[in-house]
Parts: structure tokens; C-alpha cells; sequence
């Protein structure tokens, strides 16, 4: 049973975001991902132009005409959500923690793969697996995934990518459309990143908050790292303070932008407290776009 007060927040992000799976997304969901392979549909006829590799020689033979297998692409999808759920998660500078948008944008894939007949699971992670609901279709299902990123409580508090990607290797044993979802606040998971999007269709969606980035200038700062427990001192009033801040945060960026790509997955980067849709529904225009090339 889903407690009334989650029940309430899935809700309210299913009535958020229905409009863009319903009237924009799903159309994009669609077109960009491919199904598991070809399924043999009939045979007819031959006729001039059709590949000669697809004829039935079998059927060939016992009618004495030629025939030609036909084949439709199996749409059937396995969609596997890898959303982070570890400490620094409930960091946020707006009213919206960086788990709120996690639960919003698994909320928005789920809902649109459904609205397509694919199947969703789920694997919630910090520095362990903590949750794994396997695939499943049906609206009753994708409001549990969107329940447990909203409500688990995770055992631990920091964050490892590897033992969420090597778990979906060993559950996953067909092709999945994966979208990992994390502020990949790690380090040393580039081997099972890259054999990851070997296996799978993985789709790496960064989620940050400005303030990571941007500090204001309120003077000295005592901070306590949420995943370590670790404490530092900030003289934020220093201008140059700030711009080293923001510097480190910047190469960091671009270090991780240059690990996924280098491993074949693609990225979309979206924000904490800000409208998402457009990032998002670019992002995939982009990805149809260099699919058709």
C-alpha cells in the first residue's frame, strides 16, 4: 500500500507532467528508440524491387511462385530507470530538492513508455543497490516506481555508479532503453559506464542545481558534505573564492560531459527549480535527428 501522503505527491507530478507525455513527449518516446529486433509477421508474394534474402525458399518450393517473408519491428521495450537516491539528493536552493526532479523525470519516462505498451523497472542506488522492481507494465506499477523514488528510505548516504550498471548487466539480459539519473557525483565507474552502453541503449540524465555552481555572496560559510560528513570553511564575500569555486565545479562538468561521451552514452544536463521541457524534448529531437543520419 502507497501512504496517502506519497499517494498525494504522485499525484501531483502525474498531473504535471501528463500534458508533456501525452501531447509532445510521447511522440518523441516513440521515435527514438528502437524495439528489440525484427518479428516475422506473413508471407505474400513476390514482387520486383523486394530484398532476394527474404524469400521463403520453404514455401517457395510447395507452391511453385516465389515468396517473401515480411517482417514488422517488435516495439516492445524494456525501460530501466537507475535513479540515485543517495545524500546529496536532497540538496536544493529552490523549494525542489534534486530528488523531487529525479522522482518528476522517472515520473514523465515511465508514464510515456506505458503510453507506448513498454514494460518499466526500476533500480534505486546510492554507493549499493537499495530497490529493484522489475519490468512491468500498467499504470498501477509506474505509480509504485514513482513512490519508491519519492519515499525509500536508502541505507546509505553516498553515491557509486558502478553497482547500479554491473546490477543492471546481470538483470537486464535483453537490449534496455537505461536512462541513469544521478548528479554523478562519483568517480571510477568509467569501465561499467562503457560495457553498460555497449549492452544497453543508456542515456545518462545529469541533474544538478545552480547554486553547485554559483554562490552568492553571504560571507563565510560552514558546509557539511551530506554524503561524508565532511566540513569546510567558505569565505564566499571573496570574489575569488567564488570564481575558484565555480571553476572546480566547471572542470568537473566537463570531465564527466567527456567520460559519457567517450563511452557512448548520450547525456542530457537538467536543473533543479527550473522548466525542464524544452531541455528535454530537444534533447530527444537531437537524438531522432542523428538517428536518421
Amino acid at each position: 500500500m502507497i501512504p496517502k501522503e506519497v499517494l498525494r505527491k504522485v499525484r501531483q507530478i502525474e498531473i504535471r507532467t501528463s500534458r508533456m507525455v501525452n501531447n509532445v513527449f510521447g511522440g518523441e518516446y516513440h521515435s527514438v528508440f528502437k524495439g528489440q529486433g525484427m518479428e516475422f509477421q506473413e508471407v505474400r508474394e513476390y514482387s520486383a524491387g523486394d530484398d532476394v534474402r527474404a524469400i521463403d525458399w520453404n514455401v517457395t518450393a510447395r507452391s511453385g511462385d516465389l515468396f517473401v517473408k515480411k517482417f514488422t519491428e517488435e516495439r516492445e521495450l524494456t525501460v530501466m530507470l537507475l535513479v540515485d537516491i543517495s545524500a546529496s539528493q536532497f540538496f536544493g536552493s529552490t523549494p525542489r530538492f534534486k530528488k523531487d526532479l529525479a522522482a518528476e523525470l522517472a515520473a514523465v519516462l515511465a508514464f510515456a513508455a506505458i503510453r507506448n505498451n513498454d514494460r518499466v523497472g526500476l533500480v534505486l542506488f546510492t554507493d549499493q543497490v537499495e530497490l529493484y522492481l522489475p519490468p512491468r507494465k500498467g499504470t498501477s506499477h509506474v505509480l509504485r516506481v514513482i513512490s519508491a523514488v519519492l519515499s525509500f528510505p536508502p541505507r546509505s548516504r553516498g553515491t557509486k555508479l558502478a553497482p547500479a550498471l554491473e546490477f543492471l548487466n546481470r538483470v537486464a539480459h535483453r537490449r534496455a532503453v537505461a536512462f541513469l539519473i544521478s548528479d554523478f557525483l562519483d568517480t571510477g565507474f568509467e569501465r561499467p559506464l562503457r560495457v553498460t552502453a555497449r549492452r544497453h541503449d543508456l542515456i545518462s540524465v545529469v541533474i544538478g542545481d545552480r547554486r553547485e555552481r554559483d554562490w552568492p555572496a553571504v560571507g563565510l560559510v560552514d558546509w557539511t558534505d551530506a554524503e561524508t560528513g565532511e566540513r569546510r570553511l567558505a569565505d564566499t564575500s571573496s570574489a575569488g573564492v567564488r570564481r575558484a569555486l565555480a571553476e572546480a565545479w566547471d572542470g568537473r562538468r566537463r570531465r564527466l560531459l567527456e567520460t559519457l561521451k567517450s563511452s557512448r552514452s548520450d547525456a542530457v544536463e537538467i536543473l533543479a527549480g527550473e522548466p525542464y521541457e524544452r531541455q528535454l524534448i530537444t534533447f530527444f529531437k537531437l537524438r531522432e535527428r542523428r538517428l536518421r543520419m
